[in-house]
C-alpha cells in the first residue's frame, strides 16, 4: 500500500515537472514576414485616387501589383449601383499563377477610394490574430442583397456583414474563392462574396470569417461618426472609437469618398502638428528651370456690381508673371463697370498676349459665361493652364500665380477669405443635400493654424486648372451647367463626380454596363502663403459718384488700402507728423485718390451753401461764422465719416493729445470750397470743438494759390498745406484762428469739430 501511494505522488510530480519544465507548450507562431505579403488591386486608369493609393502604399513599402490597368472597364457604375465584376475576374486570372504558393498572402483591396494608414507588418500580425485562412472587411450596413442578412451568422459584438473592398488571405484558399466565378464583368462581386461567404460549408470549408472589429479594415460608409484622426509624432492615425481599434486600410466606399479625402490630407504622413505638411513639396514644378513660363488663360468674370474693380484690374496687371504669356478673357454682366473695362482697356490692351470681353449686350448667363472661358483654353493647344478669377478676389501676393502652378495639382485654388471673418472660398465638408458643412478643421486651415494643400470637395471664386486637364478629363463635359445648381457648385460637382448628365442622371440598360466608376478629380486649397482676400459685394450701393467711398463697413482692409495714406502708419512707428504751431499737428491720413474723389462726390451733389449766415441744416438755423460747404450727411456719408473719425483720426488724437480719451463724436463734418469769386477766406473764429481737424483735398499752387491757416495767439501760419495731411488742433479758448484767403483757383479741405 505504501509503495502505491509512493507511485501515485511520484507520478503526479513528474506530471507537474514536465508541465514546468517541458518545451513542448504551445508557442505563438513566428510571424509572417513580410516578403510573404502580395496586393493585389484593380485600376484600369490612374485616377487621383488611385496616385493617392500608391503613395500611401509605397510609404510602408507595400509590394503591389495592379491588374487591369489600361484594360476598357465594363464593370458597371460601381459609385452608385451594383458592378465590380471584372474586379473578380481580373483576380481570378491573376490568382492562377500563384494558387500553389501556400505561404503566399494576398491582400486584395480596392484602390480609387483607398488608402493605407499602417505596414504590411502590422497587417500580417493582426491576420495572424483572425487565427482564419481567409479575412474579409465588414460593415454594418448589407449590399446589394438585403434578402440575404438572414444568412449572416449571428455577431455577438462588430459588424455583421461582408465587404468586397477588402480581403485578406492564403493564396490557394483565395483562389479557390474567386475560381468559382463564372459571372459577367458587369454583375456584382460582392454578391458574388456574399454567396460565398453565408454558405455555412464554404464558410467552414475554407475558414473565412469577417474583420468584424475594424482590425484591419475599416469601412466609412455608415460609420463615419465612428472614427476619427489619431495624431502621432511620426503619422497620423484612424481610430475606430467603437472598437478602440487601428485599422491599417480605410475604405471611403459609398457616399463617403469626400470624408475619405478629408482623412487622406492627413494619413498617413500628409499633414501633422509635429512636421506640418510633410509633401507639399512633393512633385512641384520648378519654374526657374523651365526653358519658358507655361502660357495662361485668365478668365476675369464680373457677374455683380463690385467694390474697388479698378483696383482688382491693377493688380492683376502687376501680377509677377511674363505678361507675352497671359491672355486675358473678362465677361462683364455689369452695365455700371463698363466705363471701368474700357479705361483698362485703352491703357493695357497692348500689354497681354490677347485681350477679350464679353460685355452684358451678349446677355449669357454665369454658366454660359464661364464656360466659354474655359473651353478658349480648351480649345487652345498652347493653353497650358487656365486661371479663373471672381472680380471680388483681390490678390495681394503679386506671386500668387507662379505659386499655384509649382504645386503642380489638376485643380488648385489660393485661400482667400473674408476680412476679419471666416467666410472664405472653399468647403470643408458637404451635408447631405450637398451644400455647405463644416468640416473639423475648416476654421484652423482659414486662419492659418494648420497650412498645407488640402483636397477639398468645393471652391469658388479662384483657381487654376491645368489646361491638359480640360483637354482630357474634363474635355467632354458643360461643366457649369448642372441641374439648379450655382455654376461653382456644377463645376466642383461634375469635377467631383466626372460622368456625363445622361449617364448620370437616366442611364439607359443598354449603356449601363459602359460606364465608368468616378474618377474624381481632386480639387485643392492651398494656403501656405497669405495669398489676399475676399471683396463683400452683398450691399454694394452704386447709387453714388464714387461707391468706394461707402465701402468701409463692408470692405474695411480694401478701403483703408485704398483711401489711407501710406504714410499713416509711420505715425506710431516712427512719430511721423510735425508741430507747425503749437499745440497744431500735421500728418498724412488721406490717399490722393480719397481726397479726388472726396471733392468729386461733392460737385456731383453739387449744393454749395453760398457761406451764408442762414442755415437750416444746422440746430437754430443760423451760422455765426459760416463756409461755402456741404455737409456729409447731405450726401449720406456721416455715419462713414465718424467711422473714419474713430478709426483713424482717434488714434493720432491719444497720441498728440496724452491722457485725451476722445469719444470721436462730431456733429459738424463737411466739405469747404474756397475761391476767389465766392468765398476767398475765413475770418478769425473758435471753433465749437474739443479739437478740429482740417483736412487738405488738393494741391496749392497746382490747383489754387494762396490759402493757409493762421492762428492768432502764437502768431503762427501754415500757408503751404499738403494733399492728404491733416491739422489737428484744439477748437476753443486757445487757438483762434482765421483762414487765409485763396487768390486763384479752387481750395477744397475736409473739415469736422469733433467732440462739441
Amino acid at each position: 500500500m505504501e509503495y502505491l501511494k509512493f507511485c501515485f505522488v511520484f507520478s503526479c510530480w513528474m506530471k507537474f515537472a514536465y508541465s514546468v519544465f517541458s518545451t513542448d507548450t504551445p508557442q505563438a507562431p513566428p510571424p509572417i514576414p513580410k516578403e510573404k505579403l502580395l496586393v493585389l488591386t484593380v485600376a484600369t486608369e490612374e485616377t487621383d485616387g488611385f496616385h493617392r493609393f500608391i503613395r500611401s502604399a509605397n510609404y510602408f513599402n507595400y509590394t503591389v501589383k495592379v491588374l487591369g490597368m489600361e484594360e476598357t472597364w465594363k464593370g458597371g457604375d460601381v459609385g452608385r449601383s451594383i458592378g465590380g465584376g471584372q474586379k473578380v475576374r481580373l483576380l481570378k486570372e491573376a490568382m492562377e499563377a500563384l494558387a500553389d504558393q501556400e505561404d503566399l498572402i494576398i491582400l486584395t483591396v480596392d484602390s480609387y477610394d483607398l488608402i493605407f494608414a499602417g505596414g504590411p507588418e502590422e497587417i500580417l500580425r493582426k491576420f495572424q490574430q483572425a487565427n482564419h485562412k481567409v479575412l474579409f472587411a465588414a460593415e454594418a450596413l448589407i449590399w446589394p442583397d438585403k434578402r440575404l442578412a438572414d444568412k449572416y451568422p449571428l455577431v455577438r459584438s462588430g459588424k455583421r456583414y461582408l465587404n468586397s473592398g477588402g480581403i485578406i488571405g492564403y493564396a490557394p484558399y483565395i483562389n479557390r474563392i474567386v475560381s468559382q466565378w463564372n459571372l459577367h464583368d458587369n454583375d456584382d462581386d460582392q454578391l458574388f462574396y456574399t454567396k460565398i461567404y453565408v454558405d455555412p460549408l464554404q464558410r467552414q470549408t475554407l475558414n473565412m470569417t469577417l474583420d468584424h472589429k475594424c482590425q484591419i479594415f475599416q469601412n466609412l460608409n455608415g460609420a463615419v461618426d465612428e472614427v476619427l484622426l489619431k495624431f502621432g509624432t511620426d503619422r497620423v492615425r484612424v481610430r475606430n472609437t467603437v472598437y478602440d481599434s487601428l485599422p491599417v486600410v480605410i475604405h471611403g466606399n459609398g457616399n463617403t469618398k469626400m470624408y475619405l479625402n478629408y482623412l487622406g490630407n492627413y494619413v498617413p504622413n500628409a499633414w501633422n502638428y509635429e512636421h506640418g505638411c510633410r509633401d507639399c513639396d512633393d512633385d512641384v514644378v520648378d519654374l526657374s528651370q523651365l526653358k519658358e513660363y507655361p502660357n495662361v488663360l485668365v478668365g476675369v468674370f464680373i457677374e455683380q456690381p463690385t467694390p474697388f474693380l479698378p483696383e482688382f484690374f491693377q493688380r492683376l496687371l502687376t501680377m509677377d508673371y511674363p505678361k507675352d504669356k497671359l491672355k486675358l478673357f473678362v465677361h462683364n454682366n455689369e452695365v455700371y463697370h463698363e466705363k471701368h473695362i474700357q479705361k483698362f482697356w485703352e491703357e493695357n490692351r497692348n500689354a497681354f498676349n490677347s485681350f477679350k470681353v464679353v460685355g452684358p449686350e451678349e446677355n449669357l448667363s454665369q454658366g454660359e459665361a464661364r464656360n466659354m472661358g474655359m473651353d478658349l483654353c480648351r480649345k487652345d493647344a498652347t493653353c497650358n493652364y487656365y486661371f479663373s478669377m471672381d472680380s471680388d478676389v483681390m490678390l495681394t501676393n503679386r506671386q500668387t500665380l507662379k505659386l499655384l502652378i509649382e504645386q503642380n495639382r489638376k485643380i488648385i485654388g489660393p485661400l482667400v477669405t473674408r476680412h476679419g471673418k471666416l467666410w472664405s472660398n472653399f468647403w470643408g465638408a458637404l451635408s447631405l443635400d450637398g451644400y455647405y458643412a463644416r468640416s473639423e478643421d475648416y476654421v484652423d486651415i482659414v486662419q492659418r493654424k494648420r497650412v498645407g494643400v488640402w483636397n477639398i470637395p468645393y471652391m469658388a471664386h479662384v483657381y487654376l486648372v491645368k489646361g491638359s486637364v480640360l483637354r482630357n478629363e474634363m474635355k467632354e463635359r458643360n461643366y457649369f451647367v448642372l441641374e439648379k445648381l450655382d455654376p461653382d457648385m456644377a463645376l466642383c460637382r461634375n469635377a467631383r463626380e466626372l460622368t456625363s448628365h445622361r449617364e448620370k442622371d437616366s442611364p439607359s440598360p443598354e449603356s449601363f454596363h459602359m460606364l465608368r466608376p468616378p474618377k474624381g478629380i481632386f480639387m485643392y486649397i492651398t494656403n501656405r502663403h497669405d495669398f489676399g482676400r475676399l471683396i463683400s459685394t452683398a450691399n454694394y450701393n452704386i447709387s453714388h459718384y464714387n461707391n468706394d467711398l461707402w465701402q468701409i463697413f463692408e470692405n474695411p482692409a480694401d478701403w483703408r488700402e485704398k483711401y489711407i495714406h501710406q504714410n499713416y502708419t509711420r505715425i506710431f512707428t516712427e512719430n511721423y507728423l510735425e508741430e507747425p504751431c503749437p499745440d497744431v499737428y500735421w500728418f498724412p491720413v488721406f490717399t490722393e485718390k480719397a481726397c479726388d474723389e472726396l471733392v468729386e462726390e461733392m460737385e456731383h451733389y453739387g449744393s454749395w451753401s453760398g457761406g451764408k449766415h442762414e442755415d437750416k441744416r444746422i440746430a437754430g438755423g443760423y451760422e455765426t461764422v459760416p463756409t461755402d460747404d456741404i455737409h456729409m450727411k447731405q450726401i449720406g456719408f456721416d455715419k462713414e465719416w465718424l467711422h473714419f473719425i474713430r478709426e483713424f483720426i482717434s488714434p493720432v488724437t491719444l497720441k498728440v493729445f496724452s491722457g485725451y480719451y476722445t469719444k470721436g463724436y462730431a456733429i459738424m463734418n463737411f466739405v469747404v470750397k474756397y475761391t476767389p469769386e465766392r468765398q476767398a477766406y475765413l475770418r478769425p473764429h473758435h471753433d465749437s470743438s474739443t479739437f478740429t481737424i482740417n483736412i487738405a483735398l488738393n494741391n496749392k499752387d497746382r490747383d489754387f494759390q494762396g490759402g493757409g491757416c493762421r492762428f492768432h495767439r502764437y502768431n503762427c501760419s501754415i500757408e503751404s498745406p499738403r494733399k492728404g495731411w491733416s491739422f489737428m488742433h484744439p477748437g476753443r479758448l486757445t487757438h483762434l484762428h482765421e483762414g487765409l484767403p485763396t487768390t486763384n483757383g479752387t481750395r477744397y479741405i475736409a473739415v469736422s469739430f469733433i467732440d462739441p
